[in-house]
């Protein structure tokens, strides 16, 4: 480009054209038709465009510039420092090449010198001059067009800047301004709107509370102004007046802002993070702010208001707004349930990007803005409490005053700055585009290459996307870095400048959520203290670990099962570098220990079952049948006449497995029906090789078996169930006492051999013929008796779930043969029928323990598993002879089939299905979260957050468990009265 119409495409490629065919047709063009009218700076300037962002862009808006305006363009092209500003801003900003299209008088601006953004009160004064006390559209039009005349010239500096990442500050300050004035200069078009008399509107204060980004004062080029409306009553107008005259206000300038005009809106005035969200109201005095925030708010609304800032409106209340919520802001750390809200407030943002954005995002994505600012505000919020240096709004002074006061060390806050910084100029330049709200890095090549250039950060596409992945890696480990790693300081020599005192480790430990602070860091003092190597590597994994365990339910449990672990590995080569070299497993056994204190006491007895996480996929899985029943054979085999050596190793074996499928269960690799069946697996193993020793005396043609019954039948156990059984026993050859006396040992001894304190092997032989009454074993012969002659039908609607399960295969063929006549009988009559409905009634109001909430009871409570059960039970004894899909102990199976059959709607099922399935989880959930055996679902918070984090709900979340189960029990309900008992 060094002469008229000479250029060549080499020489365009060079400049950095792109689409070089027709750029060069285009320049030859406009010079045959403009060269006389204007001058045009396209041959002659060719360093102009080779450090212009888009040059084809560029050239492109100029074409439609010079036909639109080339009076207006005339002067600008005449000056060459215009017509640098000129192209370099087309070639950035399409959005602001349309705007002079639409407008173009603004060309003047360029005209003007580049300077440093104004103050708000200078940019206040020109949107006031612009709109000269002009209301309707006449005013929407002078303020947006000025505005846009204000943002232009922000541009211009940022984009002329020799170091973008260095005017970022200054240019999200001045945006923020801008905003600022925006809505000062709205406010005073709405106070000329509203149909109120006019002393009464002057009368009435409005003060407009920027947060988030606009009160931190970095701002976007285009993003939500985030903002809380205040009023109070004065001498001349009442409180109530007051919020309605200010209520208009708000909403009149809110309009003024945004609506659809000649010029387009602005940017979106957001006014949700007001006290109540969308359903409070708009405006609120200021005691009714406070008054709520004293009462109801909630820990991340006090997080919110650390950015609030008055930026319209009356400023002597919004000085007095920001005056009252900063003490609630600066003691929410300690606020009861902070931790959680926090970290939901953190999740809450991710939940509805779409998957293939999230590697894209540059606010919200892994190593985006948003871990950046949250590590920066919890630190903030932690140490702000009692050290006033640190309560500033943005996130870069905020920083720097945390280095300044020592919480973070010079080297981290060196990497932070620049990292932050390149961060926001992408996200400015994207913006800048289009004028568009975007925080995604574009995917197309071209458009990449032109970010590259336009943010000066790397020369070429490629570059742009190494240099930004490294940062976002560097920014993933932010937050261990500034918050976790100084911990350790207090206790133990690091390499790092910082050096916290004890107390405020323990500020930080429980601003995460550490309920014993002090204790904690006594458990990081004692495995970090020391020169051995176990040592070493703990203070290197700890800080990482430490923030995985605050991101669970209870890290205070979590830290102590590891230093248990610690300390009963020692110096265990394969553990130490099992967590120095595999991050999935260590995370995975955080999680394991604060979300499950029953595995964790597991794992103390079975540390080397930590190995089984560096190999999920093969070591996390529920053993095959013929697996499990080939170790319990050969253990028996093993160990000869030691059966109580046997027994013991039998039982260890059954906590191992137990370990095994509950760390699978917690970590997602089982769901609730392979969950219930691995667990009837392991029971019915364990019971086959305890059978094998128990029997070990008896006669070789002496035929014993154990019956499965209840959830244990339906292969549907839980961890804590209870092993409902059956004893059946054949010896045609004995006398009958002597056979007796023989089953009757066995039973003893299987009862003996599996008796465990560790992990409770309950033997339930209650729904045995004549109940608590009856003898412990019976012949087949005695149980075929009894049911022909004496059974009721509760007893054959247990014998339901009856499944041949341990012992002589013969034998328990011929039992299910038998139980098949009593549980798939030719009819059940109505007597029958309404026997089954009166004993389920009474059971709900019988058995249900006293005091028990009916709508939390996992088992017997209205929509639970009794209820499921028993509505599919009552179909099996009606249907299941003519149907065979409805012959099965499974519940969910003959629930299946009894949709197939048309004796349930889908819907129905569905609604049943999904209630058995979520009580169900539940359950087990309770007994992995406490260890303990229970069937009702908590009212306590913490215990219902542990058990919802288990059913891999979000942080924060207890209320929305305790919602989901109310509600899918509801439904279920509805469905069992329409259906069980005809309501």
């Amino acid at each position: 480009m060094t002469g008229r119409t000479t250029s060549s495409r080499s020489e365009l490629a060079r400049l950095g054209f792109a689409e070089l065919s027709e750029s060069l047709e285009r320049i030859a063009d406009l010079e045959a038709r403009f060269d006389s009218v204007v001058p045009l700076p396209v041959s002659g300037t060719p360093a102009l465009w080779g450090i212009t962002a888009d040059p084809d862009g560029a050239l492109r808006l100029l074409e439609r510039l010079l036909e639109r305006a080339p009076d207006e363009l005339r002067p600008v092209l005449t000056d060459e420092a215009a017509t640098e500003r000129l192209i370099r801003l087309l070639g950035a900003s399409v959005g602001l090449g349309e705007f002079l299209h639409r407008r173009p008088a603004e060309l003047a601006l360029l005209l003007e010198p580049v300077v440093a953004p104004w103050s708000q009160e200078r940019y206040t004064a020109s949107l006031l001059e612009a709109i000269d006390g002009a209301t309707g559209e006449d005013a929407r039009m002078c303020l947006r067009v000025r505005y846009r005349r204000h943002l232009a010239q922000i541009a211009l500096y940022d984009v002329l800047h020799s170091s973008p990442t260095e005017a970022f500050p200054a240019v999200a300050a001045g945006l923020a301004d801008l905003a600022g004035a925006a809505l000062d200069a709205a406010v005073d078009v709405a106070r000329r709107e509203v149909p109120f008399p006019a002393a009464d509107v002057a009368a009435t204060p409005l003060a407009v509370i920027a947060m988030g980004k606009a009160g931190a004062r970095e701002l976007n080029y285009v993003s939500d102004v985030d903002v809380i409306f205040v009023t109070e009553a004065t001498d001349d107008i009442g409180t109530d007046r007051a919020v309605r005259i200010s209520t208009r206000i708000a909403i009149a300038a809110t309009h003024a802002i945004t609506d659809l005009a000649a010029e387009p809106g602005l940017w979106e005035v957001d006014a949700n993070l007001r006290p109540e969200g969308k359903d409070g109201a708009l405006v609120r005095t200021l005691d009714s702010h406070v008054a709520y925030y004293e009462r109801w708010a909630k820990s991340w609304e006090f997080q919110a208001l650390l950015k609030a800032r008055p930026i319209a409106g009356s400023a002597d209340l919004g000085a007095r707004y920001a005056e009252a919520v900063a003490p609630f802001v600066w003691s929410s750390s300690a606020r009861p349930g902070f931790v959680e809200s926090v970290q939901r407030m953190r999740e809450r943002v991710t939940d509805h990007i779409p998957d293939g954005e999230v590697d894209r995002q540059l606010k919200l994505g892994p190593g985006g803005l948003r871990d950046v600012e949250f590590t920066v505000q919890l630190l903030q919020l932690v140490h702000g409490r009692d050290d006033e240096s640190v309560r500033v709004r943005s996130t870069l002074e905020a920083m720097d005053a945390l280095t300044a006061a020592g919480y973070v060390g010079r080297a981290e806050a060196a990497h932070f700055g620049p990292d932050y910084a390149l961060l926001r100029v992408l996200e400015h330049r994207i913006q800048l585009r289009r004028l568009q709200r975007t925080h995604l890095m574009p995917t197309d090549e071209e458009e990449l290459r032109v970010l590259a250039r336009s943010s000066g950060l790397a020369t070429s596409a490629a570059a742009l996307e190494t240099r930004w992945r490294a940062v976002k890696l560097e920014v993933r480990g932010l937050h261990e870095r500034l918050f976790y790693r100084p911990l350790l300081s207090a206790v133990a020599t690091t390499e790092g400048e910082i050096v916290l005192t004890d107390d405020q480790v323990v500020d930080r430990l429980a601003g995460v959520g550490f309920v014993d602070p002090p204790g904690a860091l006594r458990h990081i003092r004692a495995l970090t203290q020391g020169t051995s190597r176990r040592a070493a590597i703990q203070r290197n994994l700890l800080p990482v670990l430490l923030r995985w365990m605050a991101e669970g339910p209870a890290p205070d449990r979590a830290l102590l099962a590891f230093r248990r672990l610690s300390d009963t590995l020692g110096e265990s080569s394969w553990f130490l570098r099992m967590l120095r070299d595999s991050s999935g497993a260590a995370h995975s056994l955080t999680t394991v220990l604060s979300e499950s204190a029953f595995l964790s006491g597991l794992l103390e007895r079975f540390p080397e079952a930590v190995a089984w996480l560096d190999e999920p996929e093969s070591l996390l899985r529920a053993r095959p049948m013929d697996s499990l029943l080939a170790e319990m054979t050969a253990t028996t085999a093993r160990h000869g006449n030691d059966v109580d050596g046997a027994a013991s190793l039998l039982r260890s074996a059954r906590r191992r497995e137990t370990l095994r499928l509950g760390m699978a269960a917690v970590l997602g690799h089982l769901d609730v029906d392979a969950l219930g069946a691995a667990l009837s697996d392991v029971t019915e193993a364990t019971l086959a090789g305890a059978l094998a020793l128990a029997r070990r005396d008896a006669p070789a043609d002496f035929e014993f078996g154990i019956i499965a019954m209840g959830r244990y039948g339906g292969r549907e156990l839980g961890f804590g169930s209870d092993a409902d059984v059956l004893y059946v026993y054949r010896a045609p050859d004995l006398a009958t006492e002597v056979a007796s006396r023989t089953a009757q040992t066995i039973v003893r001894e299987l009862n003996r051999l599996t008796e465990d304190t560790v992990h409770p092997l309950d033997l339930d032989i209650d729904l045995r013929p004549e109940g608590k009454n009856g003898p412990v074993a019976r012949t087949l012969e005695s149980y075929g008796a009894y049911y022909a002659r004496w059974s009721l039908t509760w007893e054959a609607q247990a014998l339901l779930r009856a499944r041949g399960a341990v012992g002589d295969a013969q034998l328990l063929r011929d039992f299910e043969h038998l139980a098949d006549r009593t549980r798939y009988p030719e009819r059940i009559d109505e007597n029958e029928v309404r026997e089954v409905r009166r004993i389920k009634a009474r059971v709900e109001s019988e058995r249900l323990p006293r005091g028990a909430d009916p709508a939390r009871h996992l088992k017997l409570g209205r929509g639970s598993l009794s209820d499921v059960e028993w509505f599919v039970q009552l179909l099996q004894l009606q249907h299941a002879l003519e149907f065979p899909a409805l012959r099965t102990t499974s519940t969910l199976e003959a629930l299946d089939g009894a949709v197939a059959a048309g004796f349930v709607s889908a819907d129905d099922g569905e609604r049943l299905g999904a209630a058995w399935r979520f009580a169900s989880r539940t359950r087990s959930a309770l007994v992995l979260w406490s260890g303990k055996t229970t069937d009702v679902l908590p009212v306590d918070r913490v215990q219902l957050e542990g058990v919802a984090r288990l059913m891999e709900y979000p942080p924060g979340s207890a209320s929305e468990l305790e919602e989901d189960y109310l509600g899918v029990t509801r439904r279920a309900r509805q469905v069992f009265e329409r259906e069980f008992y005809g309501a």
